[in-house]
């Protein structure tokens, strides 16, 4: 018997919060009964592109969602679900733009419909009109709702839909057993870095506005003049990637910061961090929170971020209006030791291997 194959449908599958949850999700499944395939919305190949082939999965190529190309946009949805009757469930992962694609699904026919939200803000920019427009056409165009928490199913979906129970909270969650403790990672990367006695601040995000990198050094600025023997890991890439750089040389830090880049072994450098940072202006619920915790790490992190990330009771939570410094004396004082936290997380249902065999059950009785 062929599997059933959902489309998940995302804006490309880099290494980002989204996309590592779905993989998380992916690697588990029995995909003799389930397999994914994606829908992307970039011409470049994303990084789990490989691994995605290699597990069975199609990629299917969309331009990008933009105001001017709409129309073209809408036309080419609706051909690819004319050509495409074999999904019978279609998992939206583009938050707002979601409405478009689960529209021409409805008129396609498709059963099992699902919008999925994994932010509480939009931010504000030249493209926010849009957006709310897009938001605003979500209606019924879903028949199933998803979120990462209750806040970001609120945002999208709305005070009505959020208070009537209709919103399914899917955990973002980790293969816990890939984060367990390893001293001897710990040690081979901190000699690595020359970091054996040093207090060692970890952060994992995209340089976008959105995860506050220019605060976080101030924050480390602070940390770094009162303990000199502090180093700070910053894992990702993106646009504001040379500005933090610029900054960082400025205050003449870059003895003591590491810029690494994308990383495929995030598990193995949580194990040389000794206190995870986490400053952001908004989030839905972050996977790399969940992942840190399950490395058994305390976390720093805004008040922005909704207290259902803390999954384990390791989280302290500062508020952004905070000054630089206060955050410092927090980071500073928490004490920097371990704690297997696997039970915790499972009995919490954030770990994929549990939660992989409720998705199954999920997509096979939705999708009729």
């Amino acid at each position: 018997m062929e599997p059933l194959r959902v489309l998940q449908v995302v804006t490309i599958m880099n290494r980002g919060g989204l996309e590592t949850m779905l993989m998380n999700y992916y690697r588990q499944l029995d995909r003799n009964k389930i397999q994914f395939d994606f829908m992307v919305h970039r011409d470049v190949k994303g990084h789990y592109d490989e691994e995605i082939l290699s597990l069975g999965g199609k990629i299917y190529r969309m331009p990008q969602i933009r105001p001017g190309n709409y129309r073209k946009y809408f036309k080419l949805l609706n051909k690819f679900f004319v050509m495409h009757p074999e999904y019978r469930v279609v998992h939206s992962h583009i938050n707002e733009n979601s409405s478009f694609v689960l529209r021409a699904a409805k008129l396609a026919g498709v059963p099992c419909r699902i919008a999925h939200s994994h932010l509480s803000d939009l931010g504000i920019d030249l493209k926010l009109p849009f957006r709310l427009y897009a938001r605003y056409m979500m209606k019924d165009n879903p028949n199933r709702y998803f979120a990462c928490s209750k806040n970001a199913g609120k945002w999208l979906f709305g005070k009505k839909l959020s208070e009537s129970g209709d919103i399914t909270v899917l955990n973002n969650a980790v293969n816990i057993k890939e984060f367990k403790y390893d001293d001897t990672v710990r040690q081979h990367l901190r000699n690595l870095w020359g970091a054996q006695d040093k207090l060692v601040v970890g952060h994992v995000g995209r340089f976008n506005k959105q995860k506050n990198h220019s605060f976080l050094i101030d924050i480390f600025k602070a940390i770094h003049g009162r303990n000199p023997n502090s180093l700070l890991i910053m894992v990702g890439d993106g646009d504001l990637r040379s500005t933090i750089e610029k900054k960082v040389k400025d205050l003449g830090l870059s003895s003591a910061i590491r810029f690494l880049g994308v990383r495929g072994d995030i598990p193995q450098l949580m194990q040389a961090m000794d206190v995870f940072l986490f400053p952001s202006l908004f989030e839905g619920l972050p996977v790399v929170m969940v992942e840190a915790q399950a490395a058994g790490l305390r976390c720093v992190v805004s008040n922005s971020i909704t207290s259902e990330s803390d999954v384990t009771g390791r989280v302290e939570v500062l508020s952004l209006k905070d000054s630089p410094e206060m955050w410092a004396d927090k980071i500073l004082a928490v004490p920097c030791t371990r704690r297997d936290t696997s039970e915790l997380m499972r009995t919490n249902g954030y770990d994929t291997e549990t939660m992989a065999k409720w998705l199954t059950e999920y997509y096979t009785s939705h999708a009729i």
